[in-house]
């Protein structure tokens, strides 16, 4: 009969793959019932033993070979002490009573992988959502179908309507909206457009604007789009974020470090009480089976199952449900860490900001014309590449209301930090800053617009004062404007729980302060070099845990100091990806709350799961101390930890308020 069962096993594990474990354990159950129902109804003998021990058999196959293999590698965890009890119960010849330690136990612990594979499969159906294969143009002729292992980067791929994107790359030709919810998290699609230089594009792929950056699973809109392909199938973004969150669940968090040490003392601890329980009951003379059954009963009650499973199961559910809505959080510790901090601190630009200047106020000089002041700095500006010209450049035609032909210049000179100069229709213009006029031989800035100019300067604005010739004609002021969501989104985090955040920024402290101020932080630094930011994020870890939120590339040194470092947009960044702890897939605030609420609730289930485990077993040890029988303290015992992965699968359902 053994020399069948171990047949039946090997045959059943070898089918069923991961189900094996529950198809045992229901044998078990099934065969055990069936024992028992023979010894209920005085038909106790060789049958009702010999369908025990197939319980025997069955409920342990798995727990055997699992506890063999943690011996061998010099550990005892609890698979050991169910082993022992069991073996202790049969020894004394209740059979029904290590059946159904057995039993339970097996079918507990297959219910709880099969809830663990569950949060596995969410995880695992991230992968899922890329297409296998894709639709290749080929010079003169009609689109091939290949594999997608099979693209190559410069390829270029047809996207039909209402299909998923076969890889990473940038819209070539076509329009349209792409549904980026599986990558991002964003609830709106993104539209579409071709980007101006295919070969620069090609050439630079992280400097495409998002607007022509596409990413492999996610959904194309109705609209028809050709992408150039810019990553290999197995280095692409969906890619790269699976591997990822796969890796985080081998990095464990402070609680789940504190519970394996903690078994690591505790499991020979218990072998020890159950030795201590077995002296006394000889050196007091009582019958050596009840000794041994009472041990065996306290060896069930102080197995810690349900606190092995506490954190492993919350975690990787927070893990999981993170993923799906667009955030990637590497393991435990950072989500159990982020669910404690109270202080954030944030880059200005980029993150809070739009990350782009604005053309925000045209300030014209006594006598002169709005008009002549916006055409000649266009056409001086349209020279030059710095992010203020470009924003005149692209701002400044809009305000625009004669038809007058486009202005030319000619002999572009800068002075790094502070102007330009050109020749526009035969006249010199001057642009730049307060400072940059001031040295400027020749009429000086006018007292009225001076004192403008330094009012716009005083509320945060960037100033450029225009001269032509000798005339004066006015000022602009741009601003890097904060993000629509940016204001909502501290309104929210302070509604979560974080009680400081802090601003830092490399821009002058007036315009810093501006920024804070409509915003709402707490504290603004201004002025900032990287790694002045990086010391500011290690002068506020020494009061309190403090998260570092940036675009994860040139604010890696203080992301790297903080407890937790966040990058916003990471989905267009493999630096951000590998350098931060949480990265926010999408370039969205709002995604910020939303993690920050579901690590808080995380570290509740976490906090809930211990406390319920270390209850249970500080009740059932002197309760089977005391006479409890094995069955009823395997059944709470079992209880007891499926009721601490169903806590933790909550998590999965988290609810997105955003």
């Amino acid at each position: 009969m053994k020399n069948v069962m171990r047949n039946v096993l090997q045959n059943m594990t070898r089918k069923a793959g991961e189900r094996a474990e529950l198809i045992s354990a229901l044998l078990a159950l099934t065969v055990y019932l069936t024992g028992l129902t023979l010894h209920l109804t005085g038909n106790a003998g060789p049958a009702s033993r010999a369908l025990f021990v197939a319980a025997y058999v069955f409920g342990g196959f798995f727990t055997l070979r699992e506890a063999m293999g943690t011996l061998r590698r010099g550990r005892f965890q609890v698979d050991f002490l169910m082993l022992v009890a069991a073996a202790g119960a049969a020894v004394i010849g209740r059979w029904e009573e290590g059946a159904v330690l057995l039993v339970l136990f097996s079918l507990g612990h297959a219910l709880e992988e099969y809830a663990m594979g569950r949060a596995r499969r969410s995880i695992e159906a991230l992968g899922e959502l890329a297409p296998r294969t894709a639709l290749v143009r080929r010079t003169g002729g009609e689109p091939a179908e290949v594999p997608v292992e099979e693209l190559a980067v410069g390829d270029t791929v047809l996207v039909r309507p209402h299909t998923r994107v076969p890889a990473d790359g940038f819209v070539a030709a076509g329009r349209g909206s792409v549904d980026q919810s599986p990558i991002t998290g964003e609830s709106v699609p993104a539209d579409k457009e071709p980007v101006p230089d295919p070969a620069a594009a090609l050439a630079d792929p992280a400097a495409v604007d998002p607007g022509g950056r596409v990413y492999a699973g996610t959904v194309n809109g109705s609209g028809t789009l050709d992408v150039v392909v810019t990553r290999l199938n197995r280095d692409n973004t969906l890619a790269r974020v699976v591997r990822m969150v796969q890796d985080a669940e081998e990095r464990t968090s402070p609680t789940q470090r504190f519970t394996d040490r903690f078994q690591k003392v505790f499991v020979p601890g218990v072998l020890a009480l159950v030795a201590a329980l077995l002296a006394y009951g000889a050196l007091s003379g009582e019958p050596f089976t009840d000794s041994l059954y009472r041990a065996m009963a306290v060896l069930v009650a102080a197995s810690p199952c349900a606190l092995a499973i506490a954190t492993p199961a919350a975690v990787l559910s927070a893990v999981g449900r993170a993923a799906r809505g667009g955030v990637l959080v590497k393991g435990g510790a950072p989500l159990e860490e982020f669910g404690r901090l109270r202080t954030i601190a944030f880059d200005k630009t980029g993150t809070l900001t739009e990350g782009r200047p604005r053309l925000t106020e045209v300030e014209t000089a006594d006598g002169a014309a709005r008009e002549d002041l916006l055409r000649t700095a266009i056409a001086a500006q349209r020279l030059s590449d710095h992010p203020l010209a470009r924003a005149v450049v692209r701002d400044a035609p809009a305000l625009l209301t004669g038809t007058a032909p486009a202005t030319e210049a000619v002999d572009l000179r800068a002075v790094i930090g502070r102007g330009v100069s050109a020749e526009v229709d035969g006249e010199t213009v001057h642009i730049g800053s307060l400072s940059y006029a001031d040295t400027l031989t020749g009429a000086p800035v006018p007292t009225a617009l001076r004192e403008r100019t330094e009012a716009l300067a005083r509320t945060g604005r960037t100033t450029m004062v225009v001269r032509r010739g000798d005339r004066w004609l006015g000022t602009l002021g741009l601003m890097d404007a904060p993000r629509a969501e940016a204001a909502a989104t501290m309104a929210a985090l302070r509604a979560l729980g974080v009680t400081r955040t802090v601003m830092l920024s490399g821009d002058d402290q007036r315009v810093a302060d501006a920024v804070g101020r409509t915003l709402g932080m707490d504290e603004v630094r201004g002025g900032l070099m990287p790694q002045d930011k990086a010391t500011e994020v290690t002068r506020l870890r020494r009061t309190a845990r403090t998260a570092m939120i940036g675009d994860g590339v040139n604010d890696a040194p203080a992301m790297a100091g903080a407890t937790v470092g966040v990058a916003m947009g990471a989905a267009g960044s493999a630096v951000a990806l590998e350098t931060a702890d949480i990265a926010l897939m999408s370039d969205d605030l709002r995604r910020l709350p939303f993690i920050t609420g579901l690590s808080r609730r995380a570290a509740r289930v976490i906090r809930q799961n211990l406390w319920l485990s270390l209850g249970i077993v500080a009740v059932l040890v002197p309760a089977t101390a005391l006479g409890m029988g094995i069955g009823p303290a395997v059944l709470v015992h079992e209880g007891s930890t499926l009721v601490v992965v169903a806590n933790a699968l909550r998590l999965l359902r988290y609810r997105d308020d955003a």
